[in-house]
């Protein structure tokens, strides 16, 4: 019996390979669990077409991404709030603050989840934070707090 696996089976084969198993191991447990289909004519058909549009949609997603790190590149965004005489700001700026200057300033929709700050923005000054952007690109984010 030939089956389309949808899974990585260990000991049979990985996702999207056609292999030839027992009948009994292909219908009583590839097939019964969902690991795998029959391998027919349409079964392959359908998912190289869907393979084919997986592959498109990342190639998609990756140029986007890859246009947005451009974008964060070449812009700085500010943010103003009151400090201090010695530049030390009466509270933190947060990253809901830095997403939320972002969409005023520029319309970009970024997730405050995909903003890296590795120590705190409590200091008049400019910063640079790093962005995940998906499918392992980065993006450098430029702010730039003022006091009030």
């Amino acid at each position: 019996m030939k089956v389309l696996l949808l899974k990585d089976v260990k000991g049979t084969g990985k996702k999207g390979e056609i292999k030839e198993v027992k009948d009994g191991y292909g219908r009583n447990f590839l097939v019964a669990r969902g690991l795998a289909k029959v391998a027919t004519d349409e079964v392959v058909t359908d998912f190289k077409e869907d393979e084919a549009k997986r592959v498109q949609r990342e190639k998609e997603e990756l140029a986007e991404a890859q246009e947005v790190a451009e974008k964060l590149k070449a812009i700085r965004v500010t943010i103003r709030r009151k400090a201090g005489e010695n530049g030390s700001l009466f509270g933190a700026v947060t990253k809901d603050d830095v997403v939320e200057a972002f969409q005023k300033q520029f319309k970009i929709e970024l997730d405050k989840k995909s903003i890296e700050v590795t120590h705190g923005l409590k200091h008049v000054g400019v910063y640079s934070l790093d962005v995940k952007l998906g499918h392992g690109i980065h993006g450098t984010l430029n702010i730039d707090i003022e006091a009030q």
